[in-house]
């Protein structure tokens, strides 16, 4: 396989993310309109740590003999970065409250009583 900044290579000048970008940027204290230069190298910034990230849980996969990625390739891949690996931890952690939360919603046929509301509150609270 092509090594991920050489793939990357092939589509420098398309952005994939500037209005994301502009807006981050705007939310962190940069002017409304930033310069395009700027975006465009945070945009490429962006999009080498993506195919760099997918790259190493694709290889991670294919090395436990895999041929789909899981989550748990990504989480590997991102093992050497504390702080974005407790996000993605925290991420999967609230993707399954939500869901156990959806599960409990519908099973009840879309008929909480306020007590059952209270109790599911309470207990997003302790674990959010």
């Amino acid at each position: 396989m092509a090594e991920p900044r050489a793939r990357a290579g092939l589509s420098r000048g398309q952005q994939n993310f500037a209005k994301e970008l502009r807006i981050l940027m705007y939310a962190y204290g940069d002017v409304r309109e930033p310069l395009d230069e700027t975006v465009k190298v945070l945009d490429e910034i962006v999009t080498d740590f993506i195919i760099e990230t997918c790259h190493e849980a694709s290889a991670h996969a294919s090395y436990a003999r895999r041929q789909k990625i899981k989550v748990d390739d990504f989480t590997f891949a991102l093992r050497k970065d504390p702080v974005k690996l407790g996000r993605v931890q925290e991420l999967i952690s609230m993707d399954k409250h939500l869901k156990a939360l959806r599960k409990t919603f519908n099973e009840k046929d879309d008929k909480l009583d306020r007590a059952e509301m209270v109790r599911m509150a309470e207990e997003s609270g302790k674990n959010g």
